[in-house]
């Protein structure tokens, strides 16, 4: 008997790891059918940067599914490059769950100095309000969310009384502008605007629930940050979490499984946060959770 035990355990596991891949195979596979009914509308003017027309690309979700709610991307690059198209990915798995998906330009370091970026998100917040009807949105349910760069963009951004945003989802966010302060500040740029250029800095009570997520071998943006981010946060009493992820690094959701993961982690959060909130009373000491 003892001598089968070890055949049973792989034989087990590997039926329920071949499960799990099944079910999440069986998941991409649903989700790449709902992509297609996914309706792109290309380089929308949403207003002015300065002197350059703002475009955004829309993601309209799948008839049938929608939660009328718009999230606003913003792409990573270092503030010095990069671009909307750059989205369509990552926007994907999001926008088949229900969501309209706005992937939004914005000034680039080399055109405009700090803070044009998040002049340029405001001007995009404000679009997609002032069109929520034609959008299929409720004005009040516009999240931000951003990669990298973009996600300092998103956090910072969300610390903006004006903005008025119901959520925040930052991927392993840039928390500072210590290391490009050179290229994207304004020259004569001091320590304390260095500092207050920081989403850190701009977070208190009233903050909107905020989701992160960073790879656990990323060597671009420390992991440390999006750990310290999360303290800044529950510090401030902001619903928040932080889903890390070992031996991925930054950028990792460009990979479609974690895309995909991500996507379902963001729904359940804004889900519990903005779309339909809920709270969870603790269980009582000595007892179970339940009937087995």
């Amino acid at each position: 008997m003892s001598t089968n035990l070890p055949i049973v355990r792989r034989t087990f596991l590997g039926v329920t790891g071949a499960a799990a891949l099944s079910h999440s195979v069986a998941a991409q596979t649903a989700n790449s059918s709902k992509a297609a009914g996914v309706k792109v509308e290309k380089d929308v003017v949403v207003g002015k940067g300065g002197d350059t027309d703002l475009h955004c690309d829309i993601y309209r979700p799948p008839a049938g599914t929608e939660k009328r709610m718009a999230l606003v991307h913003f792409h990573g690059g270092g503030f010095a490059r990069g671009s909307k198209e750059t989205l369509a990915d990552q926007v994907m798995p999001i926008t088949v769950r229900g969501y309209v998906s706005i992937a939004a330009q914005y000034r680039l370091s080399g055109v405009a100095k700090w803070p044009s970026q998040i002049e340029d998100a405001k001007t995009h917040i404000r679009w997609v309000r002032a069109n929520a009807s034609s959008l299929g949105i409720d004005p009040r349910r516009i999240a931000i969310v951003g990669h990298s760069a973009g996600g300092h963009i998103a956090l910072f951004t969300a610390g903006q009384p004006d903005a008025e945003l119901a959520a925040c989802v930052a991927f392993y966010p840039q928390t500072d502008v210590k290391n490009v302060a050179q290229a994207l500040m304004p020259p004569g740029s001091d320590d304390a605007a260095i500092n207050d250029a920081s989403p850190v800095s701009h977070i208190k009570e009233g903050y909107p629930p905020t989701v992160i997520f960073h790879g656990l071998s990323d060597v671009t943006i420390p992991p440390e940050n999006s750990q310290h981010l999360l303290q800044v946060l529950r510090g401030a009493k902001v619903p928040s979490e932080l889903h890390t992820f070992a031996g991925v690094p930054h950028e990792f959701d460009q990979h479609p499984e974690f895309a995909e993961s991500c996507a379902a982690l963001t729904d359940f959060f804004l889900e519990r946060e903005v779309l339909h909130p809920r709270t969870y009373p603790p269980f009582a000491p000595g007892r179970g959770r339940g009937p087995a």
